[in-house]
């Protein structure tokens, strides 16, 4: 299979490209993304097929579907790293929490969000493409709090790859922060900025593009790549846990097969959003996705009216700060495939210029058939946290918390919605104990031990080990700083 670009192709680049090649430049012509070709068709055959297929194998079965340019051994290699999650022979649990409503559990591997299911893999992926080609990249992220740790744990100490990852100072957990600046490893440098994630997002893609910052890497015969889900190398791993979970729900006689179902999506960049929509495109019974977001709500906007509306839009700090984003990239994935590249290209140019973009009646009423939105205050959040524990006995982080106001406002109660758990609750405790107990600013370790005895839980030792780590990742800058202190690590 290959891959095209979603603001069409602007003469300097290939029209189509590979795998590999899509990812590890990620950045198409125009400032657009790489998309499949076109989508495998998997259907109620296959989804029959792989009833009773471990994750891997579906996995395995999946990706073999899209014809990747990747050896066997090496995707093997990569999706062996689902055995160091809590339960191997079901890395991504689903558990029934109210009537029709089923949580998935993304957060069972090293880091403890569900941007481990797409990572752990992807950096095995990469590191082997790289050396194959006997070549050295640096890979870029930029994290709201949880692509970071995944970036770093997954490429520490690979061969041929450096990784800068970038965070906003201030703008994630003290768990999400230590899993950063604790990290040691030479090929490893974590730089926090004066500013949000849309800062640090905008860094990366200028980085991306510039031809300039590319130029000055070759001097040192390094190359450039990113781990966030512009990279589609993410986002193919992002769908199989989607069929994995509704395969679920049919092995619990929860569902028959072919019926359809929600799928609660809790959104910032929009990654496991589209992974759920390419699932649907390529067979998966689904009635529609739902969008689940916090105060930053523009995803709710755009999904209600059709407009895309930053020009007096701040990022505002809430108790999901996951999601505190407002370019929320994969988006424009979205908008491709529906109204196509030259659509696609002028809505976007028309966001980066005017910070603004709307659909037509029709575009908005396609964008409908697929999607539905709400969104969740800090303080609504909080109430579900403590109402799903106290009367489900189910303990939520605050972003899958935000799937609960969702499911009540947009879902038909007669069908069954899938709802995502991105985060396991260690993540944030200090949110959790003041929903559970009352708690008010309790440092994280205090949170931590709080929530677990209120729960009867423990608290697990990637997590407790944090607090006694030496703190070796140091440098905050300001955004401006960025370029030269990456050039000053390499």
């Amino acid at each position: 299979m290959n891959f095209i670009q979603t603001r069409g192709c602007d003469e300097t680049r290939a029209e189509s490209v590979t795998f590999s090649e899509a990812i590890l430049s990620p950045i198409a012509s125009f400032g657009g993304l790489y998309v499949p070709e076109n989508l495998p068709e998997l259907g109620e055959a296959f989804l029959n097929e792989h009833l009773n297929s471990s994750y891997k194998e579906l996995a395995a079965a999946m990706l073999g579907r899209f014809e990747i340019d990747i050896e066997k051994n090496v995707i093997d290699e990569a999706l062996s790293l689902y055995d160091k999650f809590d339960d191997p022979s079901n890395p991504v649990p689903v558990v029934k929490v109210k009537e029709n409503l089923y949580v998935s559990e993304l957060y069972h591997g090293p880091t403890r969000a569900f941007k481990d299911m797409a990572l752990q893999p992807f950096g095995i992926v990469l590191s082997s493409i790289a050396q194959k080609r006997d070549e050295h990249y640096l890979i870029l992220a930029a994290t709201s709090g949880d692509t970071g740790p995944a970036a770093l744990e997954t490429f520490k100490n690979r061969a041929n790859v450096q990784v800068v990852c970038l965070y906003p100072d201030g703008g994630t957990s003290d768990v999400q922060r230590l899993q950063m600046v604790t990290e040691d490893a030479k090929n490893l440098k974590v730089i926090g900025i004066k500013g949000v994630f849309d800062d640090a997002q905008n860094a990366l893609k200028k980085l991306l593009a510039s031809t300039e910052f590319k130029a000055a890497l070759k001097e040192k015969n390094i190359l450039l790549s990113a781990a966030n889900s512009v990279n589609f190398g993410r986002i193919i791993f992002q769908i199989i846990y989607h069929i994995h979970s509704y395969l679920e729900l049919v092995r619990q006689s929860a569902i028959t097969m072919g019926e359809k179902v929600y799928l609660n999506v809790p959104s910032g960049n929009f990654g496991n959003a589209l992974g759920a929509y390419y699932a649907w495109k390529m067979g998966l019974p689904v009635e529609k996705i739902i969008i689940s977001s916090n105060e930053n709500n523009v995803l709710t906007k755009l999904i209600k009216t059709g407009k895309y509306d930053l020009r007096d839009a701040h990022v505002l700090n809430t108790t999901s700060p996951a999601m505190d984003i407002l370019k929320s990239s994969n988006v424009e994935r979205i908008l491709y495939d529906m109204f196509g590249y030259e659509r696609t290209r002028e809505l976007m140019q028309d966001l980066e210029s005017k910070n603004f973009y709307e659909l037509s009646s029709t575009e908005l009423m396609e964008l409908q058939k697929s999607f539905d939105a709400d969104f969740c205050t800090g303080d609504e959040g909080k109430a579900y946290i403590k109402d799903t524990f106290d009367n489900n006995g189910y303990l939520m982080d605050p972003h899958t918390a935000t799937c609960m106001k969702s499911y009540e406002t947009c879902s038909n109660p007669r069908i069954k919605t899938i709802a995502y758990s991105t985060a396991e609750w260690t993540k944030f405790s200090p949110v959790i104990a003041n929903a559970l107990t009352g708690e008010v600013d309790a440092q994280d370790i205090v949170a931590l031990e709080s929530i677990a005895k209120e729960a009867k839980l423990s608290i697990p030792s990637m997590i407790k080990e944090l607090f006694a780590k030496e703190i070796v990742q140091k440098t905050v800058i300001e955004k401006e700083d960025i370029e030269k202190e990456i050039l000053k690590f390499l």
